[in-house]
């Protein structure tokens, strides 16, 4: 009893030294220019039975159940950061690249897996469907405050999010291939399109489900809010998954829809769920560095093999892909090449790599070690420089407004107002305008201007200016209508025909 309960409580200290030390590594990969997901993998592999040996971890079922449920967490989170008005003007282009351009991936590489790796064409087209998805763990992680131009980061993040129904497809329709003597193929292809469209509806069921019972519900604490939306994110992927369509469409559509309400304590949800986020992915990438054994991934043949096929991946399968499903597109080269460039790598094509070492093929090993040194290569080459080639191409565009943060206020349930955070731009139409000009309505109130340091008691002939952080008192009906107010910008060209005229 006494050894269990020391072995538990070594336990216990293994994985806060292991959180403690991932959240710091964030730090670094800022400052090193390294996509995280690359160093928590290292921690993973660094404490592993080919590194320290503290936990020694070979069991493929608990890896993809434990990288399953981190990619629920992780693209819920991004989900809801998804802006719509942002992302439905690419709705169609990021379809084609997710659909079109992964299935052209896939091919690409798997005649390239066929002469290098020496595979059958069947095991051949499995490599190219692992590897030919961009990754929505990678792909947000990396956007992140990175300000891209915002119809390429849209493009991006509904490519990524929307893509893994193809891969996941696709991966197993090879396998069965592998594993059974007859394939129907009519079968599979109304397999895929039931994926697809009853993932969307499903998602976008429980998204209308999980908005309005998170307006409507009071709960007792202001933390439950953000568990509560948590849970629609499983019931999404759960009740896809049961009925045989794409979990992670439902989770990132549902996530979307959700996110793009107007929620009661918005503000604490996403905060929850972005941290949340950021612990799903440390603990993935960890338990995939754990299953990995560097002693067979790092060896002279599978670098140069799995290099060739990144390369191969990278510099003519993604570019032919990008430009071929984009045709038709109002996008410039500058922007494909962009696009191709930063088709990231991440998770999913580890999770996916760990499919058929579950089905137990005769070259999955082979198959794993190569796909995981493709990761790498991806997040390391690409991950690392995306922010580079963006202010090379001239892609990267200025804040045009701040995003408004709401202060949850009181008890749940006692009052249904909201303190809200506004940090005014250059850009702002409000800049210049005194409190009493600014037609705010009825229920709200600017509390306090924070200037310089300052803390100022507004009054009707208060200007606002460039910098100032606005303390809005609002009721929840007229939250959009003062957020609508408060993030409308300058239109110059308007202004300078003004001024001409």
């Amino acid at each position: 009893m006494i050894q269990e309960l020391l072995e538990s409580n070594q336990f216990i200290m293994l994985v806060a030294l292991l959180l403690i030390v991932s959240i710091v590594v964030t730090k670094f990969s800022t400052r090193l220019g390294v996509p995280s997901l690359v160093l928590f993998i290292g921690v993973g592999m660094l404490v592993g039975s080919d590194g320290l040996g503290f936990i020694y971890f070979d069991n493929p079922e608990i890896a993809q159940l434990i990288g399953v449920f981190a990619l629920i967490v992780i693209l819920f989170e991004g989900g809801m950061q998804t802006k719509w008005r942002d992302i439905r003007s690419v709705i169609a282009p990021s379809i084609s690249m997710a659909t079109v351009g992964v299935v052209l991936t896939t091919g690409i590489v798997a005649i390239a897996s066929k002469y290098i790796l020496q595979l059958s064409w069947v095991e051949a087209m499995l490599v190219g469907a692992i590897v030919g998805s961009t990754d929505a763990a990678a792909t947000f992680a990396v956007l992140k405050g990175k300000n891209i131009r915002g119809k390429l980061e849209a493009t991006l993040e509904a490519e990524s999010g929307t893509n893994d129904p193809m891969a996941v497809f696709l991966t197993i329709t090879f396998i069965q291939l592998l594993t059974t003597s007859e394939a129907n193929f009519l079968l599979m292809t109304g397999k895929f399109f039931w994926q697809m469209g009853a993932g969307f509806l499903i998602g976008a069921l429980i998204g209308y489900l999980g908005s309005f019972a998170l307006n409507r519900i009071n709960l007792d604490s202001s933390g439950l809010y953000p568990l509560f939306a948590l849970g629609f994110a499983f019931l999404a992927y759960s009740t896809s998954s049961l009925l045989q369509a794409s979990g992670l469409l439902s989770v990132y559509v549902a996530a979307v829809l959700i996110g793009n309400a107007e929620l009661a304590y918005r503000y604490s949800i996403l905060r929850f769920h972005e941290g949340f986020g950021w612990m799903a992915q440390i603990l993935m990438f960890i338990i995939l560095g754990l299953f990995v054994f560097p002693t067979e991934v790092f060896t002279l043949p599978v670098m140069i093999k799995g290099l060739l096929i990144a390369l191969v991946l990278i510099l003519i399968a993604r570019p032919i892909a990008t430009y071929l499903s984009l045709l038709g597109f109002s996008f410039t080269n500058k922007e494909k090449l962009f696009l191709s460039w930063a088709g990231l790598r991440g998770a999913v094509p580890i999770v996916l790599a760990l499919f058929p070492m579950m089905a137990g093929l005769e070259n999955s090993q082979v198959i794993f070690n190569v796909v995981f040194f493709i990761v790498l290569t991806s997040a390391l080459v690409q991950g690392s420089s995306i922010n580079w080639v963006a202010e090379r191409f001239d892609l990267v565009s200025d804040k045009l407004t701040n995003p408004i943060h709401s202060l949850e206020l009181i008890s749940i349930g006692k009052a249904n107002v909201e303190m809200m955070e506004f940090d005014v731009m250059e850009s702002n139409q409000i800049v210049g305008q005194t409190l009493e000009n600014i037609e705010l309505p009825d229920r709200a109130l600017i509390n306090a201007i924070i200037r310089d340091g300052d803390v100022i008691t507004p009054y009707g002939q208060t200007e606002i200016k460039t910098g100032d952080t606005l303390y809005i008192l609002v009721s929840r009906k007229s939250k959009k209508e003062v957020k609508r107010l408060l993030e409308a910008v300058v239109d110059h060209e308007t202004e300078y025909e003004k001024s001409r005229a």
